[in-house]
């Protein structure tokens, strides 16, 4: 919807008209020219003045979404963790029992938890009661030697009196871990800059040449596949286990030619086909990057190539995004866990469900470079608010938006890329806030200018549950942390998670969206029919 002002008519001749109404349009235009000028000078806020046609016209974008039919359904657990093998690395495993780390974990259920990654080619296992003892090294058990058992057990023990298996970790514990994770940050830097790995740890197929020097085929891999899908049928605990592959990476040319022969061999065989996504490669990166929509939809070309394949051989079959990171060599500090990072993880997330995705692993839920949602001092990031609010507000049912006003006229040759995204799901119906047939909105604007949204159709004069999530303290946009409708975002002094308030809008009320900012708007009672039921 466009909404055009204009001046008066232009003046006629002075012979049809007498001179004497030349007087209230030169009071007009002398009027006109002091509030313009007041505007320029004064503290800049746009005024309601009339514009001439053919001026660069202001656009009121106008929403609707399609209630009847979703267009998708994702997996209940469409937004899933990965743990990193680094984290067993002289015995941090003990670490994940923290309660608050537990806490923040359970806030992001229910998820699968994938435990896997770069350094799972060089882990050994061993059947020892106390594997940590056997090491020693510059980690926690160096420095705590006798002593953890008594700590990490003890506590263990008075907890499991009160029927919960949580560690209560104390001071000294988290002081180690940050020590742990400074030294652990080397060692995997050491290791990629080298390409030499200690044995501790399974990659993608399609780099086994990088790493080990050797290559495997498509159809080999998928022959490997039937092979273990035939032993473990024969185990009773891993008869119905499911097979997951082949966790490919980026689909270029070599890439397809493997997953094309995986997929001819053993597309039956496995549950749901898998691949990883990195967006920036370089090592140099800088905050604006972040905000690049040609960056955002390098993803979507992606996954048109993967389902392709799948579909050639097995059409229907699952699809997952088996891992993915802003950027490699476990990403850049105060970049990847910054504000900044969670337009590409938030889009990641509409996008993946939008064409069809059914689950999306985010690497690395805890301790792995600076792609993580919670760093080394159990602090939620950025990255960890934005999926928790997701988790909370968005139901796997996608539905189909429309939007008039949004583009201005394709030219011929040139790809209009929108900084303005706007995806809609049902809202969660475990969210008991909100009663089933309610949709949620979740909207990123990249433009430097706030945009207005105008529901319309099946949304008009909603009651609208807004949640702005921008960046909070005076790093801007690389923030590590964020405010929620202007109240900053931190764990309760009790390690609880905080209450997440929605500032309600009246009906009928324009959405304003700040510049460079995401949120998720709640439309309450639409009494959608796709959202009505399971």
């Amino acid at each position: 919807m466009r909404v055009l002002c204009a001046f008066p008519e232009a003046m006629p001749s002075s012979n049809s008209r007498p001179p004497a109404c030349l007087a209230p349009v030169a009071l007009f235009l002398a009027l006109l020219f002091h509030l313009s000028f007041s505007s320029q000078v004064g503290d800049r806020r746009p005024l309601p003045v009339d514009r001439a046609p053919g001026l660069k016209e202001k656009t009121l974008i106008l929403l609707d979404v399609s209630t009847k039919n979703p267009v998708r359904t994702v997996n209940e657990n469409f937004l899933s963790l990965q743990l990193d093998p680094s984290i067993i690395h002289d015995g941090w495993l003990d670490f994940l029992s923290s309660k608050r780390l537990v806490t923040l974990a359970r806030g992001l259920s229910p998820a699968f938890l994938r435990f896997g990654g770069k350094r799972t080619d060089f882990l050994q296992f061993q059947n020892l009661r106390n594997p940590a003892k056997s090491r020693g090294g510059p980690g926690p058990d160096y420095y705590l030697k006798n002593y953890e058992d008594d700590i990490v057990r003890s506590d263990v023990a008075l907890d499991k009196q009160k029927g919960c298996k949580i560690a209560q970790h104390p001071d000294v514990m988290l002081e180690l871990q940050r020590e742990k994770a400074a030294q652990m940050h080397l060692v995997l830097l050491k290791e990629q800059f080298s390409n030499t790995y200690s044995n501790l740890i399974l990659t993608e197929p399609n780099n086994y040449r990088t790493m080990h020097g050797r290559a495997v085929n498509g159809s080999q891999l998928g022959k490997d596949y039937i092979q273990l899908k035939s032993l473990l049928q024969p185990i009773r605990i891993y008869s119905r286990a499911s097979l997951y592959g082949p966790n490919i990476g980026r689909p270029r040319k070599n890439v397809i030619a493997l997953l094309d022969g995986f997929m001819k061999v053993a597309g039956s065989t496995v549950d749901a086909v898998t691949w990883q996504h990195c967006y920036i490669d370089g090592r140099v990166v800088k905050v604006m990057d972040f905000l690049k929509t040609r960056l955002l939809d390098t993803l979507s070309d992606q996954i048109r190539k993967i389902q392709k394949v799948v579909n050639t051989y097995t059409p229907g079959k699952k699809i997952w995004l088996e891992g993915v990171v802003t950027t490699s060599a476990g990403g850049t500090n105060n970049l990847s866990d910054s504000y900044a990072a969670g337009f590409l993880w938030l889009n990641t997330l509409g996008m993946l469900a939008n064409q069809g995705i059914d689950v999306v692993i985010r690497h690395s839920f805890f301790d792995h470079g600076y792609n993580h949602l919670v760093d080394q001092n159990f602090n939620p990031l950025p990255d960890y608010w934005l999926s928790l609010l997701y988790k909370r507000l968005i139901g796997p049912k996608v539905l189909a938006v429309h939007v008039a006003g949004l583009q201005r006229k394709p030219r011929p040759g040139r790809v209009i890329r929108d900084k303005l995204r706007i995806y809609a799901h049902c809202t969660n119906h475990h969210n008991h806030n909100y009663v089933r047939g309610s949709i949620t909105l979740f909207i990123i604007n990249l433009h430097r200018s706030r945009k207005k949204i105008k529901l319309a159709g099946t949304l008009r004069d909603k009651l609208v549950h807004q949640y702005l999530l921008q960046p909070y303290g005076q790093e801007g946009l690389k923030s590590k942390s964020v405010q929620l409708n202007g109240q900053p975002l931190v764990m309760v002094d009790d390690g609880t998670l905080p209450e997440l308030k929605p500032r309600p809008l009246r009906p009928g009320r324009t959405l304003v969206i700040p510049p460079v900012t995401m949120g998720f708007y709640v439309v309450k009672n639409v009494n959608a029919l796709a959202c009505r039921y399971r």
